[in-house]
């Protein structure tokens, strides 16, 4: 055998060594639709489980910032390996290029969360048309503020049968605000003192876009408010007897997004009296390592607001040693995503599984 084709046939049995040990049993097609008034199409992967009728299907919505359907994260194509592990499993996935990413149009910035649970229900929509989906057992899967828009979503639907939480936010919007920062300041390296401003600072920006959030004039009152505060820091800095001063606050960015639509929206949503109109079988999931949506408080509010409201089928789940990508972490900070080698964690994966077949796939 010539060395070239001695090469092939290597790589040939390599990959069907790989395959033994990692059968696919489902089929991935590229999928398109549009909404209601025909103004978006959008495209995605449809993963559907081998021989198998009459399945249960789950709909992955994304969180914060553009991502193309397969969820690349630093790195990571979290939804993609979502994707791979359930529909092995016998559920099927739809996962979807956000609006104004990869074959999918619409304009992301002008977008809302409530925009994004729009477009989940017309995902709904699209996979009663599939052959082989059971109609009445489709859910929806939220990660970080998708958790937010798969909530929004059910409160307004009964097409939505099932509600999966990873690491989705259940909390208000300005709480959320406040909380992530103040995390992601404590597990910084800054010093005490500008942790102290970073998170002064933080709270007043916050606290004036939500008094202020349906003014016309807010990026107006945003900056007139910081440069009040300037003043005040500037006087405290000297204090501090340190001859540079390293802090800075992203004022104008900051200003700009908060007057648009987006964020206006985000920051007056209220994530106890929407879960409290949600009553569909909730998972809710988190790793307790996670610096962007507080694990525990945030998965007690799945639990208690959904309560408040007459739902009880609710089950939370605190992961040990995983981010808020799901990966093992050590350090644990946001840096280190990218230099994680392990994926999606399969202990997670095995749980959203078998509650879906416990629950869902009766």
């Amino acid at each position: 055998m010539k060395p070239n084709l001695l090469i092939f046939a290597l790589i040939l049995l390599s990959y069907q060594s790989l395959q033994a040990q990692n059968p696919v049993s489902y089929t991935s097609d590229t999928v398109s639709y549009t909404n209601a008034d025909g103004k978006i199409t959008f495209a995605g992967t449809l993963t559907m489980p081998l021989g198998k009728t009459n399945v249960p299907a789950i709909v992955i919505v994304s969180g914060t910032g553009k991502q193309d359907r397969d969820g690349n994260m630093a790195g990571h194509p979290l939804f993609a390996q979502i994707a791979d592990h359930l529909s092995n499993h016998g559920i099927a996935v739809l996962r979807i290029d956000d609006r104004g990413t990869g074959k999918t149009t619409g304009n992301y910035e002008t977008s809302t969360t409530g925009d994004f649970a729009d477009d989940a229900l017309t995902a709904i929509g699209y996979l009663k048309t599939i052959k082989g989906i059971n109609p009445n057992k489709i859910g929806l899967m939220g990660h970080s503020e998708g958790g937010a828009a798969i909530a929004i979503a059910a409160a307004k639907s009964k097409d939505v049968a099932f509600l999966i939480s990873i690491a989705g936010l259940a909390m208000s919007g300005y709480d959320a605000q406040i909380r992530q920062n103040e995390d992601i300041v404590a597990a910084s390296t800054l010093p005490e003192y500008d942790k102290k401003r970073s998170n002064d600072i933080n709270a007043l920006m916050f606290k004036t876009a939500f008094k202020n959030a349906d003014s016309d004039s807010l990026e107006r009152i945003l900056k007139n408010t910081y440069a009040k505060w300037k003043v005040k820091d500037d006087l405290y800095f000297k204090t501090l007897n340190i001859e540079f001063d390293h802090f800075r606050f992203p004022i104008d960015s900051y200003s700009r997004m908060a007057a648009g639509p987006w964020y206006r929206y985000f920051i007056k949503y209220d994530a106890a009296k929407t879960l409290a109109k949600v009553h569909v079988p909730i998972l809710a999931l988190n790793g307790d390592k996670d610096l962007m949506v507080a694990a525990e408080q945030n998965l007690a509010n799945w639990k208690n607001y959904a309560a408040a409201g007459g739902n009880r089928k609710v089950r939370t789940v605190l992961l040990s040693g995983l981010n808020h990508l799901f990966l093992p972490c050590t350090a644990c900070t946001i840096k280190e995503y990218q230099t994680i080698k392990s994926g999606f964690s399969v202990r997670t994966l095995d749980i959203i599984t078998r509650w879906v077949q416990v629950n869902i796939n009766k």
